[in-house]
């Protein structure tokens, strides 16, 4: 599963693992593509989001992680732009580099049984012309695909939330959050955690488009948010068990391109 672009490797992976006539979402074939996708991460998080993205090239975000990673793209069908993205870290590549991302933020030793059967997803993000079509939708379809036809049982990954209040919506939305927790022996410790007793106000907080669907998908939040100061985020670490994925979404993911195809075609 490494994709080193540096090196010849074997393209034995599906073709399009779901697909519309407006846009497509597959996995990546080339260094190009990688490349492709790496560019909409810097303009999303670097000049929309404002993040202190480190590296030799400018206009590109990368590092050592995007080596061992397989990069679910989605594409616009016109003019074959990329337009979404998914880095997904498998065990195996989190056990060549020692290490996952989540591991920069999170004390992991109580998810230590679940890690063999986990694939860590992240770096997400959407061309802000495709926000609120069907995009997210497809990428989450081919996630789920991508990790039952490897025999993974579990997908975790950070879902981040802005810090330019200081971290107030954050901590609000975490005691809002409270009901989705994972059970108390797979709860993680952030290294440097949200102060969120300090900084929620018993507002209600309504949670961001990405983490409603994870929550509607099943995923449960693995306890504090950790503080990025790269990205000035809070990041909730969440963790969806694939075998329980609600009733509802689950009709639709297994229906799979089909239904998500005739979703994209009405956006």
């Amino acid at each position: 599963m490494l994709f080193r672009i540096d090196r010849a490797f074997e393209v034995n992976r599906p073709a399009d693992l779901t697909s519309g006539r407006r846009f497509h979402v597959r996995l990546a074939r080339s260094w190009s593509e990688v490349e492709a996708a790496q560019r909409l991460r810097w303009r999303v998080f670097a000049e929309e989001m404002g993040a202190q993205l480190n590296g030799d090239r400018p206009g590109v975000d990368w590092d050592i992680f995007d080596d061992h990673c397989d990069h679910l793209l989605a594409f616009e069908a016109q003019e074959g732009r990329v337009i979404g993205t998914y880095r997904i870290l498998t065990p195996e590549g989190a056990a060549r580099l020692g290490a996952c991302y989540s591991e920069r933020e999170f004390d992991l030793t109580p998810l230590s049984v679940l890690r063999p059967r986990a694939a860590e997803v992240g770096r997400s993000c959407v061309d802000p012309a495709w926000r609120g079509s069907a995009v997210l939708a497809l990428m989450w379809s081919a996630l789920i695909e991508y990790a039952r036809e490897r025999g993974l049982s579990y997908l975790m990954g950070c879902a981040s939330v802005s810090m330019q209040d200081g971290g107030v919506y954050a901590a609000n939305l975490y005691d809002s959050l409270r009901p989705n927790m994972v059970e108390p022996a797979l709860r993680v410790q952030p290294r440097v955690g949200l102060d969120v007793h300090r900084l929620a106000t018993g507002e209600p907080a309504r949670a961001p488009t990405l983490i409603r669907g994870y929550l509607r998908l099943g995923a449960r939040i693995c306890g504090l948010p950790a503080v990025d100061p790269v990205f000035k985020t809070a990041d909730f670490l969440m963790l969806l068990d694939i075998d329980s994925i609600s009733t509802r979404f689950a009709r639709r993911f297994e229906a799979g391109s089909r239904s998500l195809a005739a979703e994209a075609l009405a956006a």
